[in-house]
């Protein structure tokens, strides 16, 4: 009741402030305004203090509290980058126009990434730049425990974040050690904050093992993003008490669908199968079943199991592992529709017309009897026509006829009304048993993923759509109008290539628009950017209580229905659908509870979301850059996917990207022209634009700093000798086991031999191996400049070493890659393994999951890349004069509190 009470005033004081208070008032005031007695000061005070908590209003040095927004202050979250700057992303906007804020690292205080701050704003100078602003105050640390690499000394250690984010180490005291050795990866726990010339102080709480040691890589990105695999005690036991299957009691009040015979299709490891299946033709048209688990019917709202659920959002599928978000009792258990046994399912069952369209539908528990498991590779082959798969599925090759057509059917439809399709591979790591990556293995569509997307699209809109119409409270799956300024970059890059988006009078585009540029490129060589880039310029799908439509659908009602296993959002869509049973609406005194509860869990579902798909791209990237460090020395084709002031981005054919530095680039001056999407030379006129294959030499791929970095083959130089392999954990070796195959050295190619399978990593290959692998295969200026070049190392290698100096070099910095829409792509099934419904909505979409995110690019200062030398006129080295070498200055780390510096 006192909470009631204090939220209710709270409400009345924010309301008071923003109306009625034309200047920042005292507390009296405050009251008086309100005209509260006397009596209530204290729970007044609590309110006030609540809300200057919570960045609400803001209580300045003479004690008055007023508004931010009045107060030239914004309040939001800092977006830190590796290079030492940040953003705020402000919590309101005043317009949907106004920017995010600039801050620079001087201005920072001792805020760092993910936490809520305050920050005074001063408008920019110079039109169309972001505010610029200062930290005042932080309001929430959203660090508490930090994931980084130990270094220790006799009497204190260091721990490096392995997020370039969080830019200052931590102190750790000898007493917090916790068993650390140097390049241990740790957790840490932060027991007292960075103050202006103090580093944060922490305590080692969790030792995962060595940096390099099998699962170590994945573990700590697992607590870097709070993910863990185990439940708590009260959810293990309440799973534990979930029966293997449902009692005949439970089928009461259910439609009885046993008879039906219901398919399910998913891939060949899918163990929490959401959604099966029935179809026939009728009436000209499609009679469609789309059979979802019953989950709300074992997780009840405020017991454990759904309290923990709410906690994760949604199940997390990384490079090795899958982290549910329901005990396995559920998700692979009662829950899941397995072949053979009876389930409860929430059903929606539709009338489909020739053209697509619904006629009718019903939405109604039932209970079902799975007939078959099937998998996508089965019915591609089926429809194929293949033997012995035809002959050995007759019973059912029938029902995947029709399943096709009405797959076409509703395909034709979502073209009609200009529904987008981005037809991108997907790019698959296959490890081995010890958690090394062997292959990248390129996925593309299928028939039989197609229809279970076209079946699921089709129910979740019938879904929506029905709960729109009742205008109940309900969660939808929205994706918003593109950003203008995004749709202006990408109509320069049509524009540069000689296409044009159409764009109404409004400024606004449709998708349909967008989806003829598709077409239009369908097969060129450009086609792979364009729609690259198109995914980028889309917004960001995520959950929210208003029916918003979806932009990339073309839908104009759309929600997710069909995961409920491994989406909390679709859970919360059963239960909503369960309480219009009875009466056809929700009953009024859960109506608006509902309404002021539903939006902050769609809003934090949307948030674990987020999440969810950066920790399962960041473990795909890190296991790319190891796959590919075998290949460095070695020369591939690629295009270009990217072009910045600092170079070029090159993806090659396997998904893999990575940069070519502009100071690599030897045989001119090049500078980058925005409007052309290109690096132009000064003198040669030669131009690197966006789509251009070009042919690159791998230099260097640096797994811990999730970098890889190439050379030009025919613009830049590349030294073996000096490229030397970042290291990491090799494979152990069994004794006796020959070098050949696995992951040992590889075997010389014969002349003119082939290669038809990618070799498996070999990064534990050595320097001497790496030299005679590479050795004669590139360079341009061949043995004479090579010479000149040891020659020169020989006399610099005799004067002794200096302290390096941190300076920029003249050459440019390494930036960041342009920032891409976090969301986008099409709706994709609402099924499989780790992918969400929709490529809006999953950042592992199409494009954006193979990308390998190259967060080294953000160093203030950028070296060349290793076997990188500047060509030069082949002149005579003169060696410098010898000296008597002096002892080397021996450089200590920066430490805190009184020990003495060294820099």
């Amino acid at each position: 009741m006192e909470q009631e009470q204090l939220d209710t005033l709270k409400e009345r004081v924010h309301a008071f402030m923003r109306e009625d208070a034309y200047r920042p008032l005292p507390e009296a005031e405050v009251r008086t305004g309100l005209g509260l007695p006397d009596a209530e000061e204290q729970i007044l005070s609590s309110a006030l203090a609540a809300l200057e908590a919570e960045g609400a209003i803001i209580r300045n040095r003479s004690g008055l509290y007023g508004l931010p927004t009045r107060m030239n202050l914004v309040v939001g979250r800092l977006s830190m980058s590796p290079k030492g700057f940040g953003f705020i992303i402000p919590d309101v906007r005043a317009t949907e126009d106004e920017s995010d804020v600039f801050v620079p690292g001087s201005a920072l205080a001792t805020a760092m990434h993910g936490d809520r701050v305050v920050a005074r704003v001063t408008p920019s100078e110079m039109p169309g730049r972001a505010r610029e602003g200062e930290i005042i105050r932080i309001l929430e640390r959203a660090n508490t425990h930090i994931v980084g690499t130990f270094e220790r000394s006799k009497a204190f250690g260091f721990v490096t974040p392995d997020s370039a984010k969080i830019g200052r180490d931590i102190f750790i005291l000898k007493k917090d050690f916790g068993g650390a050795k140097t390049g241990s990866k740790v957790v840490v726990e932060i027991t007292k904050w960075p103050e202006e010339r103090r580093s944060a102080e922490g305590r080692v709480i969790e030792v995962l093992g060595k940096t390099g040691d099998p699962g170590v890589d994945v573990l700590a990105v697992m607590r870097a993003y709070d993910l863990d695999a185990n439940f708590p005690p009260a959810v293990a036991e309440a799973a534990a008490r979930c029966p293997e299957n449902p009692l005949p009691e439970e089928y009461a009040g259910r439609r009885d669908r046993r008879d039906f015979p219901i398919v399910t299709i998913d891939g060949e490891d899918t163990k929490d199968i959401d959604d099966g299946i029935y179809a026939y033709e009728k009436d000209g048209g499609f009679f469609l079943g789309v059979y979802i688990a019953d989950v709300s019917h074992y997780v009840r709202a405020g017991e454990p199991l759904d309290t923990e659920a709410a906690r994760r959002g949604t199940s997390v599928y990384l490079v090795d592992r899958v982290i549910p978000m329901l005990p396995k009792e559920l998700s692979n258990g009662i829950c899941s529709l397995n072949e053979g046994v009876d389930r409860l399912s929430m059903a929606c069952e539709m009338e489909i017309g020739a053209d697509g369209e619904v006629r009718s539908y019903e939405i109604v528990p039932c209970v079902i009897h799975v007939a078959r498991r099937l998998t996508y590779t089965l019915v591609n082959r089926v429809l194929a026509g293949e033997e012995p798969y035809v002959s050995d599925n007759e019973d059912i090759r029938p029902m995947l006829e029709t399943l096709r057509r009405l797959r076409e059917a509703l395909r034709a439809k979502r073209h009609r009304r200009g529904s987008i399709d981005f037809e991108l591979p997907e790019i698959k790591v296959k490890l081995d048993a010890e958690g090394h990556p062997v292959a990248l293995v390129k996925r593309t569509g299928s028939i039989g993923e197609s229809i279970i997307e076209e079946c699921m699209l089709i129910a979740n809109e019938t879904v929506a759509r029905h709960m729109e119409l009742k205008e109940e409270p309900f969660v939808y799956r929205v994706h918003e109008t593109p950003n203008a300024e995004k749709i202006e970059r990408f109509q320069s890059l049509l524009a540069a290539l000689g296409l044009r988006l159409h764009i109404d009078e409004d400024g606004k585009v449709q998708p349909r628009d967008i989806q003829q540029v598709l077409d239009h490129v369908k097969g060129a060589p450009e086609e792979r950017i364009i729609g690259a880039v198109a995914l980028r310029s889309m917004q960001q799908a995520r959950y929210a209580t208003a029916s918003l439509g979806h932009f990339g659908l073309a839908a104009r009602y759309y929600t997710h229905f069909t995961s409920p296993i491994r989406r909390y959002p679709d859970l919360l869509v059963h239960r909503l659908l369960r309480e219009t049973f009875a009466t056809g609406h929700i009953p009024a005194e859960k109506r608006e509870r509902l309404r002021a509860t539903l939006a902050e869990a769609a809003e934090h579902s949307s948030a674990r979301e987020r999440i969810a798909i950066e920790a399962e791209r960041e473990t795909t990237d890190m296991k790319k850059i190891e796959y590919m460090a075998q290949f460095v020395g070695e020369t591939f084709e690629g295009i270009i996917s990217g072009v910045t002031a600092f170079g070029i981005f090159v993806e090659l054919e396997n998904g893999v990207e990575g940069l070519v530095h502009v100071s690599t680039m030897v045989n001119d001056y090049y500078s980058y022209v925005e409007e052309q999407y290109a690096m132009v030379g000064e003198r040669t006129g030669m131009r690197y634009r966006l789509g251009d294959a070009v042919t690159i030499i791998i230099t260097r791929a640096d797994v811990q700093a999730r970098t890889l970095d190439f050379v030009l083959k025919d613009n830049g130089v590349y030294e073996p000798n000096m490229a030397k392999p970042v290291k990491t954990a090799a494979k152990p070796k069994a004794s006796g086991e020959k070098s050949s195959g696995g992951r040992g050295r590889r075997s010389r190619k014969k002349k003119n031999e082939k290669r038809h399978e990618p070799i498996i990593a070999d990064v534990a290959a050595t320097p001497a191996e790496r030299r005679k692998k590479t050795r004669g295969a590139h360079g341009t200026q061949g043995k004479r400049v090579q010479e000149g070049e040891r020659a020169a190392r020989t006399a610099a290698a005799s004067v002794p070493a200096k302290p390096r100096a941190t300076a920029q070099r003249a050459d440019g910095t390494r930036g960041q890659r342009p920032a891409r829409a976090q969301q986008t792509g099409t709706e994709r099934p609402n099924r499989g393994r780790g992918k969400s419904s929709d490529r809006y909505d999953d950042e592992r979409g199409p494009r954006d999951y193979h990308r390998v995110k190259v967060t080294g690019l953000n160093s203030a200062v950028w070296p060349d890349p290793p076997g990188y030398r500047a060509q030069r006129p082949d002149t005579q080295t003169e060696e410098k004069p010898r000296r008597a070498p002096r002892p080397a200055r021996r450089m200590n780390r920066k430490t805190e509190g009184g020990t003495g510096n060294a820099e």
